[in-house]
């Protein structure tokens, strides 16, 4: 009964309290895991040369596998609980297109347009260059990101077109594990690699 101009300024306006909401609760939920990632951990370490041991402060969490499953998840909180919202809500019917449409579209934000801000905010319109620090995980996750488009393509219009089966979910749970290892193990060779480099650098100092 009221008129579609005050109708659309009052949606407008609920709309803008409930991304409020949810800005500030991620925010929340994010610093939760910033914290819980930051913890670190004192461990004795032998010094050869100086015949004494010593403390040194490391982190409890690996950086690659805190970024790929805590933050990940808690950046991708709000669709992954519409969806879960939605696909419960179904139970038993075909399901609505609220799920999937949210984690495609964040999925794709991220790598597009979240990528392309990143390099453009560290030095890109200054022309200055910056370096991947690891170039191993950079690729592991790039490949796994442009896979998971794939893989969801041939589950929805090739192998079962419409629907999701159970060896197909369970085959997506599968990969994921199998990009945290194929990471961590990039990571731990990169890891590696500077150590040995460094070990170089420091001999020939001496």
């Amino acid at each position: 009964m009221l008129p579609n101009a005050l109708l659309g300024i009052a949606y407008l306006a609920f709309l803008g309290y409930l991304f409020l909401g949810i800005s500030i609760s991620a925010d929340i939920f994010m610093e939760a895991i910033e914290v819980i990632t930051s913890k670190t951990k004192l461990i004795d370490v032998m010094d050869g040369e100086a015949g004494q041991n010593y403390q040194i402060e490391v982190p409890v969490w690996n950086a690659t596998l805190a970024n790929l499953t805590l933050m990940a998840f808690g950046s991708s909180a709000p669709e992954i609980f519409l969806s879960v919202i939605e696909a419960l809500k179904d139970l038993g019917s075909p399901a609505g297109d609220l799920g999937p449409a949210t984690i495609v579209g964040s999925a794709a934000f991220n790598l597009l347009v979240i990528s392309g801000v990143s390099i453009y905010a560290v030095g890109g319109s200054t022309g200055e260059v910056k370096k991947i620090d690891d170039m191993g995980v950079f690729m592991t996750t790039g490949v796994f990101s442009v896979f998971a488009y794939v893989w969801l393509y041939i589950c929805l219009a090739i192998s079962s077109e419409g629907e999701v089966t159970l060896t197909e979910a369970t085959l997506t749970l599968a990969y994921f594990f199998i990009l945290l290892i194929l990471a961590f193990g990039a990571d731990k060779y990169n890891q590696t690699k500077k150590a040995k480099i460094d070990n170089e650098n420091t001999e020939r100092d001496n």
